[in-house]
């Protein structure tokens, strides 16, 4: 937002000719319009591996609203500028899971995703690729079993099923799609499962394995599996049951046996890389509403966004982070080095690496 436009709104206020919600008007004006664009010349991108991915997350503000903050819009800009090879999305594109939202909001909501994120990002020739959050369709059931937010379900899927002739992937399985898909993009196979809750469904982890232990799986040098919700707690306001999965153990045997990559999730609204065994377990953080500082912390939260590199015939990948607003890079050891939750202790990945030289980044 210009400095003229927003005295031009002010001058409206003192004069009395908005209405009273005016104030709230300008507030969420702000965040759309008041966009510095980031100093790359501070933070330029790393060099490029073989596959170039930008993971981002937990995009959504307050309930039902349909406009983004500024760091999503520098985010999108930057990612056009970067040019990878594609955008990785943890979920949480819009900010539903609340009943009494009807189905104009809803439409409202995607209406304004695909204007602020999807369609730039498609119109610059950049795939995208998302797990659904539990904002976006929940996956929480009612005793009779059926789904408490159908109505976020069945528009998040109609909305992503009008997508879906826009997404050129060499699909592995769509039959499921949105909620469960997977597609190969080079030598990587990415799976997309629902974790928008706590709870994996059985035919989604017999499926997922399945998919990544086939002949196509197998020939992938990097499986990567995103999904909404982590199997460990990285911020207080996510260390309890309910936030995390639920079946932690199967989940992690399933990422070993599979020789799963990465595990890529949202939800916790902090960039944390750790690895547990052989699984690079990578928490982004968000870029919506809500940040968060870390477990054991009193860190200031910040928002960030995390480009990936791949070097086929490498066994790792390299994460580079970098917060929005103020933009710049992040480093590892400015993180803690072990988080420990409710459900278990993180080592940070790079700990875990540097004592193992069989299994250090080489890129």
């Amino acid at each position: 937002m210009t400095q003229s436009r927003r005295q031009f709104v002010q001058n409206l206020l003192a004069g009395g000719l908005l209405a009273t919600g005016a104030a709230t008007w300008l507030q969420r004006a702000d965040r759309t319009w008041a966009q510095s664009p980031p100093n790359l010349e501070q933070a330029p991108p790393p060099d490029r591996g073989d596959l170039r991915i930008i993971a981002i997350s937990d995009l959504n503000n307050g309930y039902g609203e349909t406009d983004y903050r500024a760091e999503v819009h520098q985010a999108i800009a930057l990612i056009q500028r970067w040019q990878p090879d594609l955008v990785l999305c943890g979920g949480d594109m819009v900010a539903g899971q609340k009943l009494g939202l009807t189905r104009s909001q809803f439409q409202a909501m995607w209406a304004g995703f695909d204007r602020t994120i999807y369609r730039p990002l498609h119109q610059a020739g950049i795939p995208f690729a998302f797990t659904l959050g539990n904002h976006d369709a929940s996956n929480i059931t009612l005793p009779d079993r059926t789904f408490k937010y159908a109505l976020d379900r069945n528009e998040a899927a109609a909305y992503w099923r009008r997508q879906r002739s826009t997404m050129n992937w060499d699909w592995v399985d769509d039959a499921w799609f949105p909620f469960f898909y997977a597609f190969r993009l080079g030598n990587a196979l990415i799976v997309s499962w629902d974790a928008s809750g706590p709870v994996i469904r059985t035919e989604q982890l017999l499926r997922a394995e399945q998919l990544l232990t086939s002949e196509v799986g197998r020939a992938a040098q990097v499986r990567l599996l995103l999904g909404h919700m982590p199997l460990h707690a990285v911020t207080p306001q996510r260390n309890q049951p309910g936030n995390v999965l639920r079946d932690t153990t199967q989940v992690q045997s399933l990422l070993e046996r599979a020789q799963v990559t990465a595990y890529i999730t949202g939800h916790h609204h902090a960039y944390f890389p750790a690895r547990m065994g052989t699984v690079d377990l990578l928490h982004l953080g968000c870029l919506g509403g809500g940040a968060r500082s870390w477990l054991g912390t009193s860190s200031t939260p910040i928002r960030t966004l995390t480009v990936i590199d791949a070097r086929f015939g490498s066994p790792n990948l390299r994460y580079s982070s970098y917060q929005l607003n103020p933009f710049r890079s992040l480093r590892d050891d400015q993180l803690p080095r072990e988080i420990v939750g409710f459900n278990g202790r993180l080592v940070r990945r790079d700990q875990l690496l540097s004592k193992d030289h069989a299994l250090k980044v080489t890129i």
